[in-house]
């Protein structure tokens, strides 16, 4: 008989259990699971349809509990009044029986007499109260009664409010070494990330608060201007360039990582028209970015001194100076010559050293402190003459060390020379509104801020050496009181910056140190991260790793593996029994196993001891060696036994007589 249909397939398909176990492979039997894609959509439809419909309806029903208690308010106040007036006799009207009839309904929810005779004693106003707050336990609040803590909150905010004090984060601080010299220039990037200092000593060195640790160790330092002192640090308005002001004539850029960017040319300094100069040509003095172009910057410079030399009747009778001042604006993307040109003048229109510059908020004005007393504004767009002026700002002669203006854009703040700080306002130019005076100041760039808020006028004294501590104070830009002072170092402050996102303050000292100022509470990221973070122990096994030699063209046996990491190439050569073997100490005592014992580590030390302890004479070398010629004989070993069989008897040369030297002739002579 032929087998029937569909045995072979069975049998294919669903095969014996005990035979599939055996076999391994018993799970080859099952069938594929089939899904159909149009069902699980349309379920998947049907859910949102339905979640949808659900919020739809519960949101329509706050909104008819929300009418409803709006309602029932106005209604029960009037039946309140219409019963007090007209007695517990009168007749409702169907307004008002509708809304008793809610009333009784919303108070059959609650059980007990206890909590009906509580909403009936606490009124119709109060019964919505409940309504809203019938997710809290426990019996209802008194009324007229305030949360503590909200009090206390209150209290706490309009106390900083009246208290400008309480706004300065000085709670806590960090210090940073820069080194050992003044540092001359302060430097934050605009989200907080990366500090930079700049100082006498021509170094330039990047702090960042989120890679450090509680060692407080800068990641990089490095000379951009080799012998120059650095005099202005700042990033631009993106951070992702910084500019670099020296006591030379170009000024450069970096970029984040400290690689230059760019590097301002120098201009020629026998040309007199510095409009047709191309750069500075004397020692810069300040620099700053344009607030709204990341790609323009401001530099001012003392533009040097020509001297020209006239020869009459042999004698150098006379010298002429041209003196040439300026203030430029710089393009990062033209490094070949500047975009524009601003000559400060004196009264008399002689040109003056500017000594200090700065642009507006907006970035439409440009401001520069003169060496004569005078500060002098200009419109960007136009150099030829000032919009604002002030010839006796500060008393001549002295340098202005600082210009800066408030957030709102209106005021001026200066530091001068002449121990003062001054506030102007910019549309009343011939008066300050305040100043501040007995405020030493010993360095041509002493700073001044305005807080973020700008209620508050920060600036750093200075001080002799052992003459007392360097101070930072903050005076009240209204009237301008001195409102709190900081004893910051046995140094002076030359530097402060006070930045509006971190709400932290950061100091640059005489002695070469940084500190940053911050409160654990105001502040934000900037030195509360790495103050958090224990110091790294180095490991002495990293210090020993070689490095890694690349050699891209180099055959396959010569090549070098790449290493992967540190930690994997020490993990491997922990495997390796060589590498990993640690060394024998010392042996004491005798030697052992081929090792020299306490004569001596090297076998050099050992001999050389040896030697020193031989007590024999050998004084007489032939003497020395006969003493052994009998043991020799009887006992022959080296050359003797090699002889035996084929020269048993020695045989020894004949020594010929000497000749008589006088006999020979004179060229057979030997030459002594």
């Amino acid at each position: 008989m032929e087998p029937a249909a569909g045995s072979d397939a069975e049998m294919l398909g669903t095969p014996d259990p005990e035979l599939a176990a055996t076999m391994g492979f018993s799970g080859f039997g099952k069938k594929a699971r089939t899904f159909d894609l149009e069902a699980m959509f349309e379920q998947t439809r049907r859910t949102a349809v339905e979640r949808s419909r659900k919020v739809l309806e519960a949101r329509e029903r706050e909104k008819e509990d929300q009418t409803e208690k709006e309602f029932r308010t106005p209604c029960t106040a009037s039946s309140v009044s219409a019963s007090s007036a007209a007695g517990l006799g009168s007749t409702l009207t169907e307004r008002e029986a509708a809304c008793s009839e809610g009333e009784d309904n919303s108070n059959e929810a609650f059980s007990g007499t206890s909590m009906q005779s509580q909403s009936s004693a606490k009124g119709p106003a109060e019964d919505t109260d409940d309504d809203d707050d019938e997710e809290f336990i426990g019996p209802p609040l008194p009324p007229g009664f305030k949360d503590s803590d909200d009090d206390n909150d209150n209290d706490d905010t309009e106390e900083e409010d009246n208290n400008p004090v309480k706004k300065i984060p000085d709670s806590h601080e960090i210090t940073l070494r820069h080194g050992t010299k003044t540092v001359s220039a302060l430097g934050l990037d605009p989200s907080g990330a990366r500090l930079i200092t700049g100082g006498y000593d021509y170094d330039v060195k990047f702090w960042d608060f989120a890679g450090m640790d509680a060692s407080l160790q800068a990641f990089r330092s490095l000379q951009p201007c080799e012998c120059h002192q650095i005099k202005s640090l700042q990033y631009s308005s993106t951070g992702d360039v910084i500019l670099v002001v020296s006591g030379n004539s170009q000024a450069k850029v970096l970029d984040r990582d400290g690689f230059p960017v760019m590097e301002c040319i120098k201009g020629d300094q026998y040309i007199v028209d510095m409009t047709n100069t191309k750069g500075h040509t004397a020692m810069l003095n300040s620099g700053c970015w344009h607030p709204k172009i990341k790609e323009e910057f401001l530099t001012c410079s003392n533009d040097g001194q020509t001297g020209k030399y006239f020869l009459l009747h042999r004698l150098w009778s006379c010298l002429t100076l041209t003196e040439k001042r300026t203030v430029r604006t710089w393009d990062v993307n033209n490094e070949k010559k500047h975009k524009s040109v601003f000559k400060p003048r004196s009264v008399q229109g002689k040109r003056v050293i500017p000594t200090t510059c700065t642009y507006s908020r907006d970035g439409k004005l440009i401001a520069a402190g003169c060496h004569d007393g005078s500060i002098q504004i200009w419109d960007r767009n136009m150099s030829v003459h000032t919009k604002f002026h002030c010839r006796q700002a500060h008393a001549s002669g002295t340098d202005t060390s600082c210009l800066t203006f408030s957030y709102d854009g209106t005021v001026l703040a200066s530091r001068g020379g002449d121990d003062t700080l001054k506030l102007w306002d910019i549309r009343q130019f011939k008066k300050p509104l305040n100043s501040a005076d007995g405020l030493p100041s010993f360095f041509p760039i002493t700073d001044c801020c305005f807080s973020p808020d700008d209620k508050i006028l920060v600036t750093g004294t200075s001080v002799k050496k052992g003459g007392g501590s360097g101070k930072l104070f903050f005076f009240d830009r209204e009237s301008f009181q001195k409102l709190y002072e900081i004893e910051v170092t046995d140094a002076s402050v030359v530097r402060c910056l006070w930045h509006p996102k971190l709400n932290q303050i950061m100091v640059g000292s005489g002695n070469g140190l940084a500190k940053v100022y911050y409160d654990p509470v105001k502040s934000q990221r900037g030195a509360k991260l790495c103050v958090v973070k224990t110091k790294r122990k180095e490991r002495q096994a990293e210090t020993l790793t070689q490095d890694y030699i690349i050699t891209p063209h180099a055959l396959p046996m010569f090549r070098e593996p790449r290493q992967r990491s540190t930690r994997k190439q020490l993990e491997k050569d922990r495997l390796d029994p060589m590498k990993s073997h640690k060394p024998e100490p010392p042996v004491a005592g005798a030697g052992r196993g081929g090792r020299v014992g306490t004569h001596g580590v090297t076998l050099s030390s050992y001999i050389v001891k040896n030697i020193a302890l031989d007590k024999t004479d050998d004084s007489n070398p032939r003497e020395a060696i006969l003493r052994h010629a009998k043991e020799a004989e009887e006992n022959p070993y080296w050359v003797a036994p090699a002889y035996a069989k084929t020269q048993p008897k020695t045989v020894f040369a004949e020594v010929e007589p000497e000749e008589d030297e006088a006999d020979k002739p004179e060229w057979k002579k030997r030459k002594i």
